[in-house]
């Protein structure tokens, strides 16, 4: 690409009016025309907020990623996009990952940038980056926040999220003091960063890898890492060269390249977020991907990343230090398409080269899986027509074929308050249900989905029982836990008709879930179902409540789709 051919040079090159009053503004900045002129100007788009904990170290990688940009001959400026953080966006960052996809897509769009660099990792920030430049359609590459380091606390290593949900039903039972609480809290999140372990940060993160729009093995590298300096400064450089190949997503982002992510997903023990996440995605880059693609992927992909939830024993720092996704990768190479093309302009298989694995319990060769099959599984039946997933590898292996009665909740409260009674009259063998909690039960597809075990159970012992919603889940967590229940109960989905007392089949093997009621009584109970009120008479709810697609579909907007209509193209300059 010539310097006249760039996408800026709409804006500063004409020798009119317009561009006078585009230069003049840069010259107001501060800036000399031999700064900027002739050059690809990168968007560093930075999704850091104060209340942002994942994202604490991103001022210092703005800078890391400028000087990469200015040592390639580019010209470097900070674009701040929506910081969707996962622990106090309420009621759900989800309700907000499609505003921040819009914002993406409209502020490279509406701007004279020739190429970005996405810096996300908390959890809805990454798809939603992502969703927004695939359509936005100029190079980029995506510069992942990275896991934080291990927790500690008395001798004992903590994962975030899994053993906050181990530990606070131990205390629930009487078993962790007030001192020990508190000294967990402290140590459970150590420095800046994702979720160390395997939760949604870190399995959107690896998906993003595989689709070979970081750089190589990006994925792995702790936040608090000299590394991820260094990464932060090479994508810098990076993305001016794409800029000057013309390197677009839409010639990166090929079928190949979502069946590949789909599989590394499978054998890292992915988040069930990933699903929803993944299909978005991949509907914006208009590549046909469904939940029986991904089932069908599942079965034949085998679970090789000793990582917390789904494995035992490890967190991300260990998988870096076991040679991280490179390693993964080059484990299951055979099993992926390895001429897909990356942000690097080489091959997948041309950036595995020279990968090695150096602790074969972390990262397992595929003879010797954590898991036989890969981390999800996809159900349908007439609980779910359209289809529910759960993680078999993260549960009791007793629920994968469970049958009993239903304890049916409406919201979160009511849920809330009966688990918390000493006296719920409940077994382990209960099925307990919460819907009206999907895209738009929620609203906004919050993370519910693990259920909290009732105090009368968790103070015989038990630790795990069957639960069901229309609800995620965080990547952190574990259990029998079947979730996305589609069509939601709020919209009429099978969910609401079931009552308490009805009993519900689980058959993992054969991706079944069924409430045992006959076809003549659901018919009955159907024609008495009540739509409720609409949540949302006006703002972003209101929007997000008429366009946002169900759970199958991957809770995009259906209008911002690829199959909607035709992208809106560049802005008018006169």
């Amino acid at each position: 690409m010539a310097a006249e051919e760039l996408r800026s040079a709409r804006w500063f090159a004409p020798d009119d009016l317009r561009s006078f009053g585009h230069r003049s503004r840069m010259m107001q900045l501060g800036y000399a025309e031999e700064e900027f002129l002739g050059k690809p100007i990168i968007g560093i788009l930075n999704t850091w907020s104060e209340l942002n904990s994942c994202h604490g170290h991103f001022p210092e990688r703005v800078e890391n990623v400028r000087r990469g940009v200015l040592a390639a001959g580019g010209f470097p400026v900070e674009m701040p996009a929506l910081s969707v953080d996962e622990s106090f966006t309420k009621p759900t960052s989800m309700l907000y990952r499609n505003l921040l996809a819009m914002e993406t897509e409209e502020i490279i769009r509406s701007h004279p940038l020739d190429g970005v660099v996405l810096l996300g990792g908390c959890d809805k920030t990454t798809p939603g980056l992502v969703m927004g430049a695939i359509t936005a359609g100029v190079p980029m590459i995506f510069l992942p926040a990275g896991p934080m380091l291990r927790g500690h606390y008395a001798g004992r290593v903590l994962g975030s999220g899994s053993d906050a949900w181990k530990y606070w039903d131990e205390r629930r039972a009487g078993n962790v003091t007030d001192e020990e609480w508190l000294g967990i809290q402290g140590g459970i999140a150590r420095s800046v960063g994702t979720c160390m372990t395997m939760g949604t940060a870190s399995t959107m993160t690896a998906i993003t890898d595989a689709l070979g729009l970081t750089l190589p093995g990006a994925s792995s590298i702790p936040a608090a890492d000299s590394g991820h300096q260094r990464m932060a400064a090479e994508c810098g450089r990076r993305i001016v060269e794409m800029v000057w190949e013309d390197l677009k997503p839409e010639t990166i982002l090929t079928e190949a390249a979502f069946q590949n992510a789909a599989k590394v997903a499978m054998a890292t023990g992915c988040s069930t977020n990933a699903v929803v996440h993944l299909i978005a995605m991949a509907r914006r880059a208009g590549v046909d991907l469904t939940l029986d693609h991904l089932d069908a992927l599942g079965r034949t992909t085998p679970l090789i990343a000793n990582v917390r939830p789904s494995g035992k024993d490890y967190l991300m720092e260990d998988f870096f230090y076991a040679g991280g996704l490179r390693a993964l990768m080059k484990q299951m190479e055979a099993m992926l398409d390895t001429a897909a093309l990356t942000v690097t302009g080489q091959s997948l298989g041309e950036n595995l080269e020279g990968a090695r694995v150096y602790n074969d319990d972390v990262i397992r060769p595929l003879s010797n899986p954590v898991y036989a099959e890969g981390s999800l599984a996809l159900l349908r039946g007439n609980l779910c027509p359209d289809g529910a997933v759960i993680k078999p590898a993260a549960c009791d292996p007793k629920f994968h074929v469970h049958e009993g009665p239903a304890l049916v909740f409406d919201s979160y409260p009511e849920m809330k308050k009966a688990v918390d009674d000493e006296t719920l009259d409940v077994t382990p063998d209960h099925v307990l249900v919460l819907r009206n909690a999907g895209p738009l039960g929620g609203p906004g597809f919050p993370e519910w989905g693990m259920l909290p075990i009732p105090k009368a159970l968790i103070k015989k012992g038990h630790r795990d029982m069957l639960r069901i919603s229309d609800a995620r889940m965080s990547g952190t967590s574990y259990g029998a836990c079947v979730l996305h229940v589609a069509p939601e109960g709020y919209v009429g989905g099978p969910l609401a008709l079931l009552k308490t007392g009805d009993i519900v089949r689980l058959d993992l093997p054969n991706r079944r879930l069924d409430m045992l009621v006959d076809e003549a009584e659901l018919a009955r109970r159907r024609a008495e179902w009540q739509a409720p009120e609409p949540r949302f008479e006006r703002g972003w709810g209101y929007m997000f409540s008429r366009h946002v697609t169900q759970a199958d579909k991957g809770c995009d907007f259906d209008f911002l789709e690829r199959g909607f209509g035709r992208a809106a193209g560049e802005p008018d300059i006169f």
